[in-house]
């Protein structure tokens, strides 16, 4: 039996598949006929595999995949604030330059390594403590004014960030804040999309929060 091949190779089956399911279809339909059976299951069952021999197409097959691809996309977390610190703009800015100082008083970081003086290694404790760790490059920087970073390519998550100052009246400091956390796809993506929850987002709006108190407190402690 030749079977024609369907254009759509991206969601057809094998040309081995559909030799199979045209013996077994054949096979299967040939049986409820010989035996005279009204087993309509049976018969439902040959001419399925007749037509995904025929047509190259497996709809189960296809929808499974659907099905698995929709449960693991990437997912990813955007944090956007802004937090007013009652310190100068330039004092502000350099203890945030220093990405070291970041685990001080961001509790979803485990450690930050700067490899130079535009790279850094950090790591994150994933579900079940295990030490998530990536590389970031600072991609702008303007002193005392915006400090911008992303993950390097290839690195395990997808991070972003972008960092404003401006100084406020009182000799202060506003400090504006978008981050973004983002999984890619296999296996690992699955496992940090655990991660990635709501419950997470909180977790960073928190920590930068607490930076005020941190800087604020540090203060009155060195005074």
């Amino acid at each position: 039996m030749q079977l024609h091949t369907h254009q759509d190779k991206e969601e057809g089956i094998g040309e081995g598949q559909r030799v199979l399911s045209a013996i077994g279809g054949s096979l299967l339909v040939y049986y409820v006929t010989k035996k005279h059976k009204a087993d309509s299951l049976l018969l439902l069952g040959g001419a399925y595999l007749l037509y995904r021999a025929l047509s190259g197409h497996c709809p189960i097959t296809k929808a499974w995949k659907t099905s698995h691809h929709r449960d693991h996309t990437p997912s990813n977390v955007n944090v956007r604030t802004h937090v007013v610190v009652g310190k100068p703009r330039e004092e502000v800015y350099a203890f945030w330059r220093s990405l070291e100082n970041w685990p001080l008083f961001m509790r979803h970081i485990g450690n930050v390594d700067e490899l130079d003086n535009t790279t850094s290694a950090w790591t994150m404790k994933m579900p079940g403590g295990e030490d998530l760790r990536w590389e970031a490059r600072i991609v702008k920087e303007e002193k005392n004014a915006e400090l911008s970073f992303a993950s390097v390519p290839g690195a395990p998550i997808m991070t972003t960030g972008k960092i404003n100052f401006a100084a406020t009246p009182g000799n202060g400091t506003r400090i504006d804040v978008l981050l973004s956390y983002r999984t890619p796809f296999g296996p690992i993506g699955e496992k940090l999309s655990r991660l990635l929850t709501p419950a997470f987002r909180e977790k960073v709006e928190a920590d930068i929060h607490n930076f005020k108190h941190y800087m604020e407190d540090a203060g009155k402690t060195g005074g």
